[in-house]
């Protein structure tokens, strides 16, 4: 039997708002305080992720924060000409304060206020939850560019989005400002069924890997969005249950895969080898185990 409508409805309810804004607020005006070692650069603080685009569950407890360093940036040239990436290359030189120098006085600035909580991850700097304080992701990244023409620094077209390195030294860019963006755009245009969608989909994920269906690393939060995001708009209407059981259907039967985007539209879904995409066995692993969870309920 299906999933009951009923339980649909909870299931697209949003997680905790009142903890994780005072989370934010309080982490924000921690590394904007008029004392840190960057209080002079020109950067910006600002949400990403799942509380920050108004899919989060109760299941999802992470505040993701982003401080972004916008004194340097980091730049993809790959869609400019030769005789652009030399005019550019003549437009810019190096910065003396770098993003290195950057995630040094963040972290500073937060083991100075949060001590042991504080953790270095692969990513982000992670400070654990306290008392009334959720747990909390700080990316330290800089400005990232993709530029698609450049003439000078005052005539060229750019993508701006933010980049750091993982644990390996790989960068990492991304565009969470589009990625919000596109979501709320889409979520008016499906008469607000897309939020609510997402948040049933990341719970049937919780679901599933409490049932040993798919790993708890399958289907993460940022790709069921873009997941979702790719639906076309008639499929999300009249039910949840119409919802879940158009989307299902429309992935295996329908979508052209090669074709789906990331809800930021600057990168395809669906990609081996890309940390900024999902492989389709994944993909196909969330879907195939959501029909299952479906039709054994």
């Amino acid at each position: 039997m299906p999933i009951p409508e009923s339980q649909l409805e909870i299931w697209s309810h949003q997680g905790s708002i009142t903890q994780s804004s005072n989370t934010y607020n309080t982490i924000k005006n921690v590394l904007e305080a008029s004392t840190t070692p960057y209080a002079g650069k020109n950067f910006k603080v600002f949400l990403q992720g799942s509380y920050g685009n108004d899919t989060n569950i109760y299941a999802e407890s992470d505040v993701d924060i982003v401080i972004r360093l916008d004194d340097c940036f980091y730049s993809d040239l790959g869609y400019l000409n030769e005789e652009e990436k030399a005019v550019y290359r003549l437009a810019y030189r190096d910065a003396t304060y770098t993003y290195v120098d950057f995630k040094r006085d963040v972290l500073t600035v937060l083991i100075n206020q949060y001590g042991s909580a504080v953790k270095t991850g692969d990513k982000a700097i992670a400070i654990d939850a306290s008392g009334t304080r959720r747990k909390a992701d700080v990316i330290v990244a800089t400005q990232f560019r993709r530029y698609f023409k450049f003439s000078s620094s005052n005539d060229s077209k750019y993508a701006e989005g933010i980049c750091f390195w993982n644990g390996k030294g790989e960068r990492i860019a991304n565009y969470p400002k589009q990625h919000s963006a596109n979501l709320t755009s889409k979520h008016q245009n499906t008469s607000r069924w897309l939020k609510p969608m997402v948040r049933v989909f990341k719970n049937i994920r919780s679901r599933m890997a409490d049932d040993g269906l798919i790993r708890a690393d399958t289907a993460p939060s940022y790709f069921i969005e873009g997941l979702l995001y790719n639906v076309p708009n008639s499929k999300l209407a009249a039910s949840y249950q119409d919802c879940v059981v158009n989307t299902l259907n429309w992935y295996r039967e329908e979508a052209v895969k090669k074709d789906l985007v990331c809800a930021n539209e600057n990168y395809y879904l669906l990609r081996d080898g890309h940390l900024t995409c999902w492989t389709q066995v994944q993909c196909d692993a969330f879907v195939d185990a959501a029909v299952r969870l479906w039709n054994d309920w």
